[in-house]
């Protein structure tokens, strides 16, 4: 009698509320944005996104009291190991990275909802991703990661083709449909396999599990723990999984192009982190060659296909943010590889160039969004003589561009890549390192050359001061807040750059 208690006592489940803020709010607000949707005047739909910001920063505020230890909640079980969902410091870095994020997209994004985006839908599915993209390094078990994974996924389709009528937008959603697809339905055949292997869904589990795994089902696991990576290398968009950026960078509307290469990557990386080093770490030996790989070739296809196109005469900038995006990836997996080779904690280094990338890259694309207003091709030339019309505006762009270059006064992006390049040295990965540093220095020719466009003279200069030009529209209020805010943190992390390692380094697990 008493073993039949405790086994349904085991079974009780006690929900940490707390621990589950921050997707849960989000989630929340998202369904209360749609069916406000239904009953808000059309004058008065401006009101829905300052109800979306303020739920994201509700959602942010959450954090703040978790940061003094972890917590766990949907135990099946009398031990914690066990849990479903995890509120550690990885979780909450990760959370506040993505949050932050889908934040700073809202403020891109409040009017093109006021004007070309339908409001309701897109401040509903933008929710909706957020929340699944803040689950998702809660989780502790495959089938909440997967669940996670689709849900931050699933309203992103949505939102890229959300621009009804536009060709290039559909198309660019299409594209990243299908190949998403494509990548969820190997993950989900490696997420079998590791189960029929393992019998457990639990990282932790599947950890102990892999390490006195039977001879006979040794390529079972091995296979699983392959095909379980695809998912996230294509969230992450690593090579060969990364065709489907440029396309649904360029036709998505550019809140969402930003939101994709940072939150999105955040989903992947996160994802990936998580089980390589806390359920596969048994066999390292497969993931962590692959992902070395992997690292290599996704930083030289970025930056030689933004080399190209930095080559043409309409160069976009768009699209030369999102193969560089490309190569910043490849960056990211370094460190990850790193931890299959060195015992040392390797992943705080993944995490702090993350939070560095975040910074600049949204500020990159606020910047882009501004330009965008006048010039809707958004080529590279657009730029040519923003100095001189927004000085404030071309002085960020040019920190923001220094800093995904590595070069001072962007010291945080030195700070980042040199993290970086040390994991791959400290683990042995001599050949990685030398790739990376080939990488950086062929980087620096268009991260420059955009620079230089900012403060040249614009074309036509003397007939236009001749002819009084007219004085450049006042920039939006919140496009100018996303810039400023944005701005001021990697100048704040520039002169403080220990500041982020220290957020990061105790990190983890």
């Amino acid at each position: 009698m008493t073993v039949a208690a405790d086994s349904v006592a085991s079974l009780v489940q006690s929900v940490d509320w707390l621990a589950i803020a921050p997707p849960t709010i989000t989630a929340v607000v998202a369904v209360v944005v749609l069916v406000a949707d239904l009953f808000v005047p059309e004058r008065d739909k401006r009101l829905l996104g300052a109800l979306a910001i303020a739920g994201l920063v509700a959602a942010l505020i959450t954090l703040v009291p978790q940061r003094k230890g972890d917590r766990s909640t949907f135990c099946l079980t009398t031990d914690a190991e066990a849990c479903s969902y995890t509120a550690d410091h990885f979780t909450l870095v990760i959370q506040f990275l993505v949050l932050g994020g889908a934040l700073l997209t809202a403020l891109l994004s409040l009017n093109d909802t006021q004007k070309n985006l339908p409001a309701g839908e897109f401040w509903f599915l933008l929710l909706s991703s957020a929340a699944g993209a803040a689950l998702l390094p809660a989780s502790r078990d495959l089938a909440t990661l997967v669940v996670a994974l689709e849900v931050a996924s699933l309203p992103a389709f949505a939102l890229v083709g959300l621009r009804r009528g536009d060709r290039l937008s559909s198309e660019a959603a299409l594209k990243f449909f299908l190949s998403s697809v494509a990548a969820t339905a190997v993950m989900l055949l490696g997420v079998s396999f590791v189960y029929a292997a393992t019998g457990s869904m639990h990282l932790t589990q599947i950890a102990a599990e892999l390490d006195s795994v039977p001879a006979q089902l040794d390529v079972l696991a091995k296979a699983g723990v392959a095909l379980t990576l695809v998912g996230f290398a294509f969230k992450t968009a690593a090579v060969p999984f990364h065709f489907w950026v440029p396309d649904t960078y360029v036709g998505a509307p550019l809140p969402i192009a930003a939101y994709l290469s940072v939150v999105g990557k955040a989903v992947g990386f996160s994802g990936l982190i998580l089980v390589t080093v806390i359920a596969f770490p048994a066999y390292a030996d497969v993931w962590g060659p692959a992902i070395a790989v992997l690292a290599g070739l996704t930083m030289t296809a970025g930056n030689v296909a933004a080399l190209r196109q930095s080559a043409t005469r309409a160069w976009s900038a768009v699209r030369l943010l999102a193969w560089s995006s490309v190569a910043q990836a490849g960056y990211l997996l370094v460190p990850i590889a790193a931890a299959a080779y060195s015992s040392d904690d390797q992943i705080g280094a993944t995490v702090a160039y993350a939070l560095m990338y975040a910074v600049v890259n949204l500020g990159a694309f606020a910047v882009a969004a501004l330009v965008a207003r006048t010039k809707p091709l958004n080529r590279i030339s657009d730029y040519r003589g923003l100095y001189a019309a927004r000085p404030l505006t071309a002085l960020a762009m040019a920190f923001f561009l220094l800093c995904l270059a590595g070069l001072p006064p962007g010291i945080i992006g030195l700070f980042a890549k040199v993290t970086v390049f040390s994991s791959a040295v400290d683990a042995g990965l001599g050949w990685l390192a030398v790739v990376m540093a080939v990488n950086v220095v062929i980087a620096l020719y268009y991260y420059l050359k955009w620079t230089a466009v900012l403060f040249r003279a614009p074309e036509g200069a003397e007939e236009a001061a001749g002819a009084g030009e007219p004085a450049p529209r006042r920039a939006p209020a919140p496009i100018t807040a996303a810039i400023a805010l944005t701005a001021a943190i990697g100048v704040l992390l520039s002169g403080y750059p220990q500041l982020i390692l220290r957020f990061a380094a105790s990190t983890l697990f």
